[in-house]
């Protein structure tokens, strides 16, 4: 399928040679006129992708309880941030907050920030939280009070680099054109760019690293070094290792070169990256599923079970597999948190 941006990306290349993955991401994802996210509302059935907020509330309310918890347990504070970054239609958000009235002075002390680029999303997000915020980047949320911070599925969505392990040093996976202008795969040598990964790669080998990750962690983790939380739940695992960037439409995966700007793409997230740029304040990964039954979700699936009969009973119950199952979501989403330097994790992480 040949889109809009099909003609830019060919005539760039064509210009100035091969890109490298994550100018190819970038631009499929956030161009301005044709990238997906700036187009579009991805989000549900009638979307391309559905993400455990639009599942199920109890997602929300699980990690709304962490963060009052969270917040009870760093003495309450007065004023204090409760950010979001990429926070979908703001379903997560309104979930948290929902839940978060049911503890005194947690959602009047909040002032809820969403980092967020896309203004159709934003426009989506107001109509859940009409109070928020908007900020484009990490480094613009309001720094004058403790941050408390979700990341759920935000990672998955940053342009990644590839490298892969030729027989003496790596090279780089780029977007070119084949003899017929069509975009193609193709590899530039990258001599010393994966330093430290021959022991653990053979020749062929993938790894994948993400240019923006370090910095918003370490940002984040600034922020929260003398009070505050941050909980971050994606897909991936501990050390990228293998091809992990996916395209999906209408929640059905495609070549990743297909349609450039139609559909969504992504890349599995590597945590010990995460662990590695928060300056000594991450908990250990944990998978999500293990996260939510720490946090309660199976009482809550019950009370809420309660009430439903039929499909909607059968509808609640295939939610909380799908959320917490090690063949669903359970296992291939994962969980880590930031926290103050020489402080403790929010519940579930400990």
């Amino acid at each position: 399928m040949t889109t809009p941006l099909t003609d830019i990306l060919v005539a760039r290349i064509r210009a100035d040679g091969p890109i490298s993955m994550s100018s190819y991401m970038a631009e499929c994802l956030l161009h301005p006129t044709h990238g997906y996210y700036t187009t579009r509302d991805p989000f549900g059935a009638a979307g391309d992708f559905t993400t455990a907020p639009e599942i199920s509330q109890m997602f929300g309310e699980m990690l709304g309880l962490c963060m009052a918890q969270a917040w009870m347990e760093q003495g309450r504070p007065s004023r204090f941030i409760l950010a979001e970054l990429g926070p979908g239609r703001g379903t997560l958000m309104a979930d948290v907050l929902r839940v978060g009235r049911a503890v005194p002075g947690f959602v009047e002390a909040a002032r809820v920030v969403f980092v967020e680029a896309s203004e159709v999303l934003r426009r989506a997000q107001a109509t859940r939280v009409p109070d928020a915020k908007w900020v484009d980047s990490v480094d613009q949320i309001p720094a004058d009070v403790p941050l408390f911070l979700l990341a759920n599925e935000f990672f998955d969505a940053l342009p990644i680099r590839q490298f892969q392990r030729q027989k003496v040093d790596w090279a780089e996976v780029c977007v070119g054109l084949d003899a017929d202008g069509t975009l193609q795969l193709t590899l530039r040598p990258a001599p010393g760019a994966v330093p430290g990964r021959h022991s653990d790669t053979q020749p062929g080998d993938i790894v994948e690293m993400c240019p923006a990750l370090p910095s918003i962690v370490a940002e984040v983790a600034a922020r929260v070094a003398d009070g505050g939380c941050a909980i971050i739940v994606d897909y991936g695992d501990w050390r990228s290792l293998g091809d992990t960037v996916q395209a999906l439409r209408a929640h059905t995966p495609e070549p990743i070169l297909a349609a450039p700007g139609a559909a969504d793409l992504t890349a599995h997230v590597d945590f010990e990256a995460i662990a590695q740029a928060a300056n000594g304040q991450a908990s250990a990964m944990i998978p999500q599923g293990v996260l939510l039954e720490r946090l309660g979700i199976t009482t809550r699936a019950q009370t809420l079970a309660k009430g439903l009969t039929g499909a909607a009973l059968d509808a609640h119950i295939a939610a909380h597999r799908r959320l917490t199952h090690p063949d669903e979501m359970g296992h291939l989403f994962k969980a880590i948190a930031l926290g103050p330097k020489g402080g403790q994790f929010p519940p579930g992480f400990v």
